[in-house]
């Protein structure tokens, strides 16, 4: 029956939710893979269209970016330029405008992946030094990343997606002129949310910034050489699309050339690949497994084709946006949405509605955006972590407050 991937993938949410059966506790990559097994083990999806779904772009870019990741942590490297970035915000306001305003920037070229990524260890390593709730700032970084990742055709999958097939003229001025300062307000707008929130855990004491040393210096080296080659070959790619190079030059190509110093010159090679995030890798691999499985089911193609409402509104996109990119996730419904805006001959507004949309959509819910995954992945290897209803309490106001800004810039 096609609803089986659909009651899959409601138990799916149920369990992150939750987070165990019985006595035992769940992690969320179990649980997706769970979700897999249980499509694969029911025939919804063949073993050959399974292995098929999996986005290898996607496994690639995320293995070398946790090759870096892991690197610069074991490096000390990751401690040291925390330091330098942080070491100006004296209070616990200013450290969250900081993660706010430097993550959520630093996401619209970096992308919000490669950013949660390597923010996690700083926040956490932050909060050790201030005694500051961790929970804040992993919040504060989710939040920051999504949001930041809304402005730029490279800040995150789906807005590259858009970006290349959307027939926008210039992607990174129109990205700019639509978005750029809606998502700025949105920035702003998180961080009192967070303030408010958490106002009794918000200390006024002045923080006192200790820098880390670097404990392996020819690590921290080659660390410099990937950070040096991200940078560059980023804004390789933005010149690329300004000059309307017609080469195929992915985000993939820019993780695995950028982690290849670190693979190919440190000693510590096979100890770096050994304890890189391998379970957000099975995370992924399972969830696209699933999503495929729920795709095949044609269930939401045919809610949306049977639906007398306007799906080509301004309004109705970010509505429509928010909500299936909670079930099938933003790419997969970019992917779904895009040719019928094309078709239907939307306007440059209409396309920048589905970029903020499906982007913000993660600050819903946890599953909403794969950056969220990826930060409670790597804070629960240390001991934290953010449950689905911590998430979702400023979640779902903050999604709110967005939609409204955005809708407003958007409408006018």
């Amino acid at each position: 029956m096609v609803i089986i991937p659909i009651i899959v993938l409601a138990m799916v949410f149920v369990l992150i939710a939750v987070r165990r059966i019985g006595n035992i506790k769940l992690q969320i990559w179990q649980i997706m893979l769970l979700g897999a097994l249980a499509v694969l083990l029911t025939l919804q999806i063949t073993p050959i269209d399974a292995i098929k779904s999996i986005n290898i772009d996607v496994m690639l870019f995320l293995f070398g970016m946790f090759v870096i990741g892991h690197a610069l942590e074991e490096s000390g490297y990751l401690s040291h330029l925390s330091y330098k970035f942080f070491k100006n915000a004296a209070s616990a306001d200013l450290l969250l405008l900081f993660i706010f305003f430097g993550m959520g920037f630093a996401s619209a070229f970096l992308m919000n992946d490669t950013l949660a990524i390597i923010g996690t260890p700083v926040m956490l390593l932050l909060a050790k030094q201030h005694n500051i709730l961790a929970k804040i700032l992993l919040l504060s970084l989710a939040f920051a990343i999504t949001i930041g990742s809304v402005m730029s055709p490279i800040g995150n999958p789906q807005n590259l997606l858009i970006a290349m097939n959307g027939n926008l003229q210039n992607p990174f001025i129109t990205f700019i002129k639509y978005l750029l300062l809606p998502t700025i307000i949105n920035l702003f707008l998180a961080f009192m949310i967070i303030r408010f929130y958490y106002k009794d855990h918000m200390k006024s004491k002045i923080l006192d910034h200790t820098s880390e040393p670097i404990n392996d210096r020819k690590l921290a080296m080659l660390c410099k050489i990937s950070l040096f080659l991200i940078i560059s070959l980023i804004a390789l790619k933005i010149v690329s699309i300004f000059m309307n190079f017609n080469f195929d030059f992915r985000l993939t190509y820019i993780a695995l050339i950028s982690s290849f110093p670190i693979l190919a010159l440190s000693s510590k090679r096979i100890e770096i690949v050994k304890n890189i995030d391998w379970y957000t890798l099975i995370f992924f691999a399972s969830m696209f497994i699933l999503m495929q499985s729920v795709w095949n089911s044609g269930v939401f193609q045919t809610v949306i084709e049977n639906s007398n409402i306007e799906i080509t509104s301004v309004s109705m996109i970010l509505v429509i946006s928010i909500i299936l990119s909670q079930l099938i996730s933003n790419v997969p419904l970019v992917a779904l949405y895009l040719p019928i805006l094309i078709q239907a001959g939307s306007t440059t507004k209409e396309m920048m509605a589905l970029a903020a949309s499906s982007t913000i959509a993660g600050n819903l819910f946890i599953l909403g955006a794969a950056s969220n995954v990826i930060i409670i992945q790597n804070a629960e290897k240390a001991g934290e972590t953010l449950t689905f209803w911590e998430f979702a309490r400023i979640g779902i106001p903050l999604t709110i407050v967005n939609v409204l800004v955005y809708w407003i810039f958007l409408s006018i």
